[in-house]
């Protein structure tokens, strides 16, 4: 790693963890000539493809590999979740992840953690070292703590999150600069505070590998148009990656790892329609745009991505499902979503997760009770309309996945076998030394 190294008073080792949200670890693996500082990492360290979570979803997996735990004890279940006995729904911040993160750990064990665009964390916390709230910020006057963090990223042109409606452009070149120049303020940011050495955690997240495949990853993965910018791109993301590593002294280990995989979209399904054709939900008014807007006689609804709720009586406000029939009418959906093939002739849905398999703690009262895990090519949406396809196609090309999530750590000590997102968390307290107990950990510590 880096040449020099801090003289620390108490010789504690520290972490530095990156993230590259949305990588597949197969396209880094696939493309080691390109690619040659991740190439190092797997070499001088230990590297595998990991799985994701249920649901592979952005706003649930950065709680998750956060805290090391599910989203029944994180209490977020993706961008949009309703509250408890209503059909409010409400879009979880940073203030909902009911799980102790593995920052507030660090600091409450005497460290210090500099925390910056991590997904679900605004508004920022005040009890860490100094954090830049990401995805979902309003902006980066309110997501910055303390003020001087904001006074020095504004120099950086730092920003929360590249422009995604430029992908929705048929000539992608605007996206794909505007990607560049966030990816650029990352960087400079990034290497400024790991510079500062005063941390013992720093926790960071490049989102825009996220937005870049979204719009360009079917380029990629079958030659398109813009295959070789997409190449181009991480090549950029891998020299970041090495000279970050250059930039670390050697008492620190570097973690690596994305939050979910990606893979190609060719279809997306659009299920609140696809259950309102199959008489499983109806609305009460012309045009619906809401939860609140389904009628009472609904038995089922969906939310994003492919979480299905039974419209159970005496927890839903309308219920008309009474509890006697909850298994037998959650089995006939289940059946009904791995029958479902799309207008190519695959199926949809490669399995259907029930409720209690995927999720367990304090908040599981909101959790789906069916996940459906797509087959590769099929984005699942969830909109409250009435007026769409079932199957459609739209600006972006790419979609998540829940294989082929990367991980890659600086130390050939660690053992990554049929490891998850819930390992990361214990692992990063093993190599700080931290204590923890191992049953607060849905993971358990790779070292």
């Amino acid at each position: 790693m880096g040449l020099f190294d801090r003289l620390r008073g108490d010789g504690s080792p520290r972490v530095a963890f990156i993230g590259v949200d949305g990588v597949p670890y197969s396209l880094l693996r696939d493309n080691e000539e390109r690619f040659p500082n991740f190439a190092a990492l797997a070499s001088d360290g230990t590297a595998s493809e990991i799985s994701s979570i249920v649901p592979p979803e952005s706003s649930a997996c950065w709680p998750s590999l956060t805290t090391g735990m599910n989203p029944g004890e994180t209490g977020v279940y993706g961008f949009q979740d309703r509250e408890v006995g209503t059909y409010d729904t409400y879009v979880p911040m940073g203030n909902e992840v009911q799980a102790t993160r593995v920052w507030d750990r660090v600091q409450e064990d005497g460290r210090n953690a500099t925390v910056m665009n991590v997904p679900v964390t605004f508004p920022p916390q005040r009890n860490v070292q100094r954090m830049v709230s990401g995805f979902l910020s309003p902006g980066l006057e309110k997501a910055a703590y303390p003020d001087d963090v904001r006074d020095t990223l504004e120099g950086f042109e730092y920003r929360i999150d590249v422009n995604p409606k430029l992908g929705h452009q048929e000539d992608k070149r605007e996206f794909i600069e505007d990607a560049h120049a966030t990816v650029d303020a990352r960087y400079e940011a990034f290497k400024h505070y790991i510079e500062e050495d005063d941390w013992d955690l720093f926790f960071g997240v490049f989102m825009t590998t996220d937005r870049v495949n979204h719009f360009l990853f079917k380029d990629y993965e079958r030659d398109g148009e813009f295959r070789e910018e997409f190449l181009e791109f991480y090549e950029k993301v891998d020299d970041y990656i090495g000279k970050l590593r250059e930039a670390l002294p050697e008492d620190v280990t570097l973690i690596v790892a994305s939050d979910h995989g990606f893979t190609s979209l060719d279809h997306e399904v659009h299920f609140n329609e696809w259950l309102r054709e199959n008489d499983w939900l109806s609305f009460r008014t012309d045009e619906p745009e809401e939860l609140d807007d389904i009628a009472d006689e609904t038995k089922a609804y969906s939310f994003i991505p492919g979480r299905f709720y039974i419209n159970l009586e005496g927890r839903e406000p309308r219920g008309s499902v009474p509890e006697s029939e909850y298994d037998e009418v959650r089995d006939e959906l289940k059946a009904e979503l791995e029958a479902l093939e799309g207008p190519d002739g695959r199926k949809v849905v490669d399995r259907v997760v029930e409720k209690e398999a995927a999720f367990r703690g304090d908040h599981d009262e909101i959790a789906p009770d069916l996940v459906a895990i797509p087959t590769k090519g099929f984005d699942l949406k969830s909109g409250f309309k009435a007026d769409s396809e079932v199957f459609t196609t739209g600006p972006r090309n790419g979609m998540h996945s829940f294989d082929d999530t990367s991980l890659y750590v600086d130390d050939p000590n660690v053992t990554i076998d049929d490891a998850d997102l819930y390992d990361i968390a214990p692992t990063i307290l093993d190599l700080m030394e931290i204590e923890y107990s191992r049953g607060e950990f849905d993971g358990a510590s790779l070292v």
